[in-house]
C-alpha cells in the first residue's frame, strides 16, 4: 500500500507541476525577458512565401484572401501558394478571382483528396523565400501579422516565429468559452518558453513562420504537424519563439462532441510525436525541462489520474484524505448531469465548463492514446465546420 500512496501523490504533485507551478514560473520570469532583440526594419524585411492548404474554405477563403491584402507587408513581397484539396464547393472559384489582385499567387489544385500534410510537403518544394508562413484558411490576418513574424528572422538562430491567436464567436452556451481560457493562458506560457529558453512547446498550427532551410517533409500519417516542425527546428539547434504582436483571428468551435472528437485527433497525434522526439527529454537542458513539464507530463495525465481515483478507492478507510481524494476524482464525470440538464432549461455554470473541458480534455488524451497504438494510416480529416 505504500507503493500506492507514492505513487497517488507522485501523480498529484504532476498535476499540480504541469497545469500550475511550471506555467506560473515561466510566465513570472519571462516577464524580465525579450524573446529576441535582433530583428528587421521595415525597409530591410525579406520576401515571404505563405502556404494556405484549403478544403471546401467557400465560408471563409475570401475573408482569409481579404486580410492579406489589407497587410502592410508589401504584396510585391508575398509569394502565395493556395492547395485545393479536392474542393467540391466554390473555393477554387473565390480564389481564381483573386489572381489578378496577387502578383505572385499559384493555385495549386488537387483532383484527389491529400490531406494538409500531404499538400504542404508538396508546396514547400515550390518555394522561393527562405520565410514560410504555413496558415489555415479560417485564420485571419492583421495589417502588421506578416511583418511582426518575419521580422525575427534576422537572427540566424531563430527558426519559426508563432503568431498570438485569438478567437472570435465566443459563446456561454457551449464549450467556447473554456477552450478559449485554456488557450490564451497557454499562448502566455508557450510566449514565456521562448524567452526563458528560445523553446516554445509547439505553435498553434493556425499560422506560424519557420525557415525552409529548418524543414523537412513530415511524415504524412502524423496528425499534428506543427509541433512535429517546432521540434524537428529545436532539434537542430534553432530557437522557436512567439511574437504576441502577431495577432491573428479564428473562430472557435462551439460544439462540445466535435470538439472532443478533434482533441482525440489531436491526442493521438501527440503520442506520435513523443515517439519521435522522446530522445529530446534526456538533454536535460531548458527544452527537455519545457517538454518534461509542459508535454510529457500532460500526455500522461490521464494514466495518473486513473491511477489515483482506483488507488484511493482502495485506500479510502486507510484515511480520510483519500475518500476526499477519491471523491473529488469522481465528481467531474458526476458534473455532465447538472452541466446537461442546464443547458436544457437555458441556465449555463461557466465555472462548470471549465472543469469539465479539463476532464474532457484529459478522457481525449486516454482515447488518443489507444488510437496511436491501434496505428495511424493517414491523417487526413474533414476541418472543424466554420463559422459556428
Amino acid at each position: 500500500m505504500l507503493i500506492v500512496e507514492i505513487i497517488i501523490w507522485l501523480g498529484i504533485g504532476c498535476i499540480v507541476h504541469s497545469y500550475v507551478v511550471y506555467p506560473f514560473l515561466t510566465q513570472y520570469f519571462a516577464r524580465f525577458r525579450e524573446s529576441n532583440d535582433l530583428v528587421f526594419s521595415e525597409e530591410e524585411l525579406p520576401s515571404v512565401s505563405i502556404i494556405i492548404p484549403a478544403h471546401n474554405e467557400e465560408q471563409v477563403i475570401r475573408q482569409k484572401l481579404d486580410s492579406i491584402l489589407a497587410s502592410h507587408f508589401p504584396l510585391e513581397k508575398i509569394q502565395l501558394f493556395i492547395g485545393a484539396d479536392n474542393c467540391k464547393d466554390r473555393t477554387v472559384e473565390i480564389v481564381s478571382s483573386y489572381q489578378s489582385r496577387f502578383p505572385h499567387m499559384k493555385l495549386v489544385e488537387f483532383q484527389e483528396r491529400q490531406g494538409k500534410i500531404n499538400i504542404v510537403n508538396q508546396l514547400i518544394q515550390e518555394v522561393e523565400n527562405e520565410v514560410i508562413i504555413m496558415t489555415d484558411a479560417n485564420v485571419l490576418f492583421e495589417a502588421s501579422t506578416i511583418a511582426q513574424l518575419v521580422k525575427h528572422f534576422k537572427n540566424p538562430k531563430i527558426g519559426l516565429v508563432d503568431s498570438r491567436m485569438e478567437h472570435f464567436g465566443v459563446k456561454e452556451t457551449g464549450i467556447s468559452m473554456a477552450e478559449n481560457g485554456y488557450i490564451s493562458n497557454e499562448v502566455q506560457t508557450k510566449s514565456a518558453e521562448g524567452k526563458i529558453w528560445g523553446a516554445m512547446m509547439g505553435p498553434f498550427g493556425g499560422c506560424f513562420a519557420f525557415r525552409k532551410s529548418c524543414f523537412e517533409p513530415i511524415p504524412t500519417h502524423f496528425l499534428v504537424d506543427d509541433f512535429y516542425v517546432n521540434m524537428l527546428i529545436l532539434q537542430k539547434g534553432f530557437r522557436c519563439i512567439n511574437e504576441q504582436n502577431a495577432r491573428v483571428f479564428e473562430d472557435v468551435s462551439n460544439e462540445s462532441w466535435i470538439e472532443f472528437k478533434r482533441k482525440i485527433r489531436i491526442s493521438a497525434g501527440n503520442f506520435q510525436n513523443l515517439s519521435r522526439f522522446w530522445p529530446m527529454l534526456f538533454r536535460f537542458d531548458g527544452i527537455s525541462y519545457a517538454f518534461f513539464s509542459h508535454k510529457f507530463l500532460r500526455w500522461i495525465l490521464p494514466f495518473f489520474m486513473l491511477f489515483i481515483l482506483v488507488g484511493s478507492s482502495f485506500l479510502v478507510r486507510e484515511h480520510m484524505a483519500y475518500a476526499i481524494l477519491n471523491t473529488l476524482f469522481l465528481l467531474p464525470i458526476a458534473l455532465y448531469i447538472p452541466d446537461w440538464l442546464g443547458k436544457k432549461i437555458g441556465v449555463h455554470f461557466k465555472w462548470l465548463r471549465y472543469i469539465l473541458h479539463f476532464t474532457s480534455m484529459n478522457i481525449a488524451l486516454f482515447l488518443g492514446f489507444f488510437q496511436f497504438l491501434g496505428g495511424i494510416k493517414s491523417s487526413i480529416w474533414e476541418p472543424t465546420k466554420r463559422l459556428q
